[in-house]
């Protein structure tokens, strides 16, 4: 019998499973069947969004499984070209996934893109680039949400991929903290000063690629393997382990059912193994690998390799100024 999944403690009072199934990238076809087995494994956390195209899947998976939705944590995200229209993107969300409300909706990222007839999700201007609205203030999106989760269509609300000045300009006039910020987060982006701020505010962080990517280096990376040699368990288990033992909510994707089923499992790490872990990127390992073209920082340090000392001409850097 498997271990009980660790909970943490959201700033509304509900709890959140600290392991949940991440559902990004997961193919048509492919999905149903994961976010089946990884309830029927244990798993009561899905993490989705509307962006990634595969809903109705997820949807029916929850049914496939047989678990209860009242045991289920389920979180989806408003997508950027819904952010003077959150109310339609959820109402979306929620007859996909076959449900009458959310534990947590997300503001998937805190832009907002035009529609203008080009792409759906990613409406471009003529040059390729994205058409987005740089004048759009995000209390007007944070406000819909407020709205969302008074009519109790939602548990909670939070926010995704905002950096420090973000979060700082939201709470000048949210009437609602935000419960979570979702980041991509991994020894080799650990954002240590960013976890802290929002720790300290009471916003839970969430961790998306917590295990890096199949293209990353991390997994062969010496002081990992070590670690995970020293305890006979993987480096995804270390790495899950690691981020769960900061109060840090681990959404591991997978789609395969062997490994949906190890990345449940968390063992304890000694302080200087986590110390260790801690110090891969400032040793010059920073890399993030998910970083698409936006055009902006969103107020992190490293969007754009170390200080973002690679950023392209014309990128609106946030990190280090007052919005």
């Amino acid at each position: 019998m498997a271990a009980p999944v660790p909970s943490f403690k959201l700033n509304t009072g509900a709890s959140i499973p600290a392991i949940g199934l991440g559902t990004w990238q997961a193919k048509p076809g492919e999905v149903r069947a994961a976010v089946a087995h990884a309830l029927k494994s244990g798993y009561r956390h899905i993490d989705g969004a509307l962006c990634y195209q595969n809903e109705k899947e997820v949807g029916e998976g929850i049914k496939d499984s047989g678990v209860p939705r009242s045991e289920i944590f389920l979180t989806s995200k408003v997508w950027s070209s819904y952010h003077d229209r959150v109310e339609e993107c959820l109402d979306t969300t929620l007859t996909d996934l076959g449900v009458d409300y959310l534990d947590l909706y997300l503001v998937h990222w805190p832009i907002r893109t035009v529609p203008n007839g080009t792409h759906p999700l990613f409406p471009v201007k003529e040059d390729g680039s994205r058409n987005i609205d740089w004048e759009w203030d995000q209390a007007k999106t944070w406000e819909q949400m407020e709205s969302v989760l008074a009519k109790g269509k939602v548990k909670a609300i939070g926010i995704s991929n905002a950096g420090i000045p973000i979060i700082e300009k939201l709470l000048k006039t949210a009437k609602v903290t935000p419960a979570a910020n979702q980041i991509e987060l991994h020894p080799y982006n650990p954002e240590h000063e960013l976890v802290k701020y929002c720790q300290d505010k009471g916003i839970l962080v969430q961790a998306y690629s917590p295990l890096g990517s199949t293209s990353s280096p991390l997994h062969k990376d010496e002081v990992l393997t070590k670690i995970a040699e020293k305890h006979g368990e993987s480096t995804a288990t270390i790495l899950i382990s690691y981020l769960v033992s900061k109060n840090i909510v681990v959404l591991p994707k997978s789609v395969t059912p062997s490994r949906i089923e190890a990345n449940l499992k968390t063992i304890k790490l000694d302080a200087s193994e986590i110390e260790q872990l801690d110090k891969l990127a400032e040793s010059g390992k920073q890399t993030r690998v998910n970083s698409p073209p936006w055009g902006t920082d969103f107020g992190f340090p490293n969007w754009y390799g170390p200080n973002n000392k690679d950023a392209p001409a014309g990128a609106k850097l946030i990190y280090g100024k007052t919005l």
